[in-house]
């Protein structure tokens, strides 16, 4: 059975293990050392300002996926609004109904802190995705447009 539950510092080298993955699915063919991705994920999760939060999927002692997000504030009039970053399960572990787990784990963090909306994007090629949300019954919503501004180097 598997358990989704927010991320504690204990479980930054299993994250740091899972993003390789993620970046691999992404197309990414170097990354950067073990121990200096250690660094970046504690510190964005649990550094001094934390820049997100993270709910984990656990299936016994093995992470099979995860969904970082954090708040977004003012949303419709002043409320605050839940984004979500990064939603991914493990390639051995998807079709498996543990990414509708960790969306409605992440859909009552946000009723708990008072959002008024969920948002998230996903890349237009990403046909997985698509009918992933679509199956959700989740709409896009055509209405935004999204802009980048590269301030440092992508790996």
């Amino acid at each position: 059975m598997v358990v989704v539950a927010p991320a504690e510092p204990q479980h930054v080298d299993a994250l740091a293990v899972l993003f390789e993955e993620m970046d691999r699915h992404y197309g990414a063919t170097e990354f950067e050392p073990f121990d200096q991705r250690v660094v970046q994920i504690r510190d964005a999760l649990f550094g001094a300002v934390p820049a997100a939060s993270a709910l984990l999927a656990w299936q016994e002692s093995t992470l099979v996926g995860m969904a970082s997000y954090s708040f977004l504030w003012p949303a419709a009039g002043v409320t605050r609004s839940l984004y979500l970053k990064e939603l991914y399960v493990a390639q051995d572990w998807q079709r498996q109904g543990i990414g509708k787990q960790l969306m409605d784990s992440l859909l009552a963090v946000a009723a708990k802190s008072g959002c008024s909306r969920v948002e998230w994007t996903t890349d237009r090629e990403s046909e997985g995705a698509k009918r992933f949300y679509a199956k959700l019954g989740v709409p896009v919503d055509d209405g935004k447009l999204f802009y980048r501004v590269q301030l440092a180097d992508e790996q």
